[in-house]
């Protein structure tokens, strides 16, 4: 069973506090009168390690030992990390917010062994509006034909590394179930040769500049085209749907969980 939330504030760990979305996840915990921020841990040898928290307390390396003092867990590392994020989770029957992206099946296999012990939320995009975006993009995907094309397109900051993100995967994967397919039977990544094939999803992804995160699903008729889009302007916005999600599933059974599920699609 999950480890209930404590009968006042919840209490909070965030994984990987040194970086920006750690930052303003340790802000956005200390700003919302539900949660107190437990602890934060970043890999040994990062800057970040023993500087100052909210609370009196500095940033550790240790988060099998925070786990226990820890309702729920947010994790925004790399996908490296998860595997032992995962395990100091379940060794202190503490819920896990994932928002690490460029996940792989190995690490999407391993969550699930997890969420058999705690509960686990796992999400490519933590933001509200992208999770009203893809309802919106799976319905439209159902209504209109495969004679529609559909181009999901993204930009983000020069430093991010997987491509497509995490988020156009999302959308793709709506888009995908909208019409009752596999996106691994459809998706069209990179530059492509050739002419577009019908029921293709495709993809572009653009990196340059501080851009916090922008997605656009284009589905492309003849003489005609709807497109729907989100822009981040703030990392705030992350921060702030993680938060939320970790006050959700803090105390909640063992099991994997959603974003949809948080706001209540």
């Amino acid at each position: 069973m999950g480890k209930p939330a404590s009968s006042s504030l919840i209490r909070v760990g965030v994984l990987g506090a040194g970086g920006r979305m750690g930052a303003a996840i340790i802000a956005a915990v200390a700003a919302d009168p539900r949660l107190r921020l437990a602890g934060a841990v970043e890999r040994a040898g990062h800057t970040a390690v023993g500087s100052a928290l909210p609370g009196g307390l500095s940033v550790c390396t240790n988060s099998s030992a925070l786990a226990h003092n820890c309702d729920v867990f947010i994790d925004f590392t790399a996908p490296g990390a998860l595997a032992g994020n995962l395990d100091s989770a379940c060794l202190g029957n503490c819920a896990l917010v994932v928002g690490t992206t460029g996940l792989t099946a190995a690490d999407h296999a391993a969550i699930d062994r997890a969420a058999r012990h705690i509960a686990v939320l796992q999400a490519a995009n933590t933001a509200l509006g992208v999770t009203l975006l893809a309802a919106l993009v799976e319905q439209a995907a159902a209504r209109l034909g495969a004679d529609w094309d559909i181009e999901i397109a993204e930009l983000h900051h020069r430093d991010k590394r997987d491509a497509p993100s995490g988020t156009a995967l999302l959308l793709g994967d709506a888009a995908a179930r909208g019409r009752g397919v596999r996106l691994a039977d459809v998706e069209a990544t990179g530059d492509r040769n050739r002419a577009r094939r019908s029921g293709e999803i495709g993809f572009a992804s653009l990196r340059g500049g501080s851009a916090a995160g922008d997605h656009s699903v284009l589905l492309l008729g003849d003489g005609e085209r709807i497109e729907l889009t989100h822009r981040a302007e703030s990392r705030d916005i992350f921060a702030r749907g993680a938060v939320g999600a970790a006050a959700w599933l803090a105390g909640r059974p063992p099991g994997r969980y959603t974003m949809a599920q948080v706001l209540g699609f």
